[in-house]
């Protein structure tokens, strides 16, 4: 940090398994990739390829070293895998991880109806090579998963395999757990945090509103995701106290 403030949360240091931040790129240039690295690289821990985007980049193999080589997991969202399973291309997907290298990787059923177990069966076999994330929600305004639903899946998912479970919410902020006004659903989140640990959880929380919600809840090392780049440091700067939304959060009680 360039100079000392007293009372300034303590924050989790790279790598973390807790206090984690999620970038999605959704097509950056490599000029665009590198000028985040520079400006925020050590407040980024993993790096989401956004849904189809792979497909499209025109040097992605350059991309993903980028992003290795600053020291953070860089994965293929999970609408990429989703893909390769509607079209039965499972060892495809897998040859595509190995092709590129990947350490870490999104199983997901956001788009498609997929049975749970063949979902955990594939997180197992993933996660025997690799870092699994798997995320529960659906991209559908119109799905609703009560909460006892969510903890079984998150549960299970768990103990399949996964390394965190992602909370889905899409880049907008507006399905999963979150309502299409972008608030987050309180009651559910409350309720699968009395059976999930928080750190396994990774909350989409791309809206300002939606990252102080959670920061207010869990405290400034509670693991965030679909974070715009420009948004990192101010996330940061959210979870440190020094942003208005949480300014008195974190300063002690006269």
């Amino acid at each position: 940090m360039n100079f000392s403030l007293p009372h300034i949360p303590k924050r989790t240091t790279s790598p973390r398994n807790e206090g984690l931040t999620m970038v999605m790129d959704k097509g950056l240039s490599l000029r665009e990739a590198k000028d985040m690295i520079s400006a925020s690289s050590k407040h980024i821990d993993l790096v989401k390829l956004g849904f189809g985007t792979s497909y499209l980049e025109e040097n992605l193999k350059e991309k993903i070293k980028l992003y290795k080589d600053a020291g953070h997991k860089v994965y293929f969202g999970g609408t990429l895998f989703e893909a390769f399973v509607i079209r039965d291309m499972f060892q495809e997907f897998l040859d595509l991880v190995d092709r590129f290298n990947l350490d870490t990787v999104e199983i997901s059923d956001g788009c498609v109806t997929m049975d749970h177990d063949k979902k955990c069966e594939y997180i197992n076999i993933l996660s025997q090579k690799t870092t699994v994330l798997s995320e529960i929600g659906s991209k559908s305004a119109d799905v609703l998963i009560p909460p006892y639903k969510w903890i079984q899946m998150m549960d299970k998912e768990l103990n399949a395999g996964s390394w965190k479970i992602i909370a889905e919410s899409r880049e907008g902020g507006n399905v999963g757990i979150c309502r299409d006004t972008g608030e987050v659903r309180s009651d559910l989140i409350e309720e699968i945090l009395t059976k999930i640990p928080k750190e396994k959880i990774l909350w989409e929380a791309p809206q300002k509103s939606q990252q102080v919600w959670f920061i207010k809840l869990m405290g400034s090392n509670v693991n965030l995701g679909n974070i715009a780049p420009n948004e990192v440091i101010p996330l940061e700067c959210l979870r440190l106290g020094l942003r208005g939304d949480t300014f008195f959060d974190f300063l002690p009680k006269k």
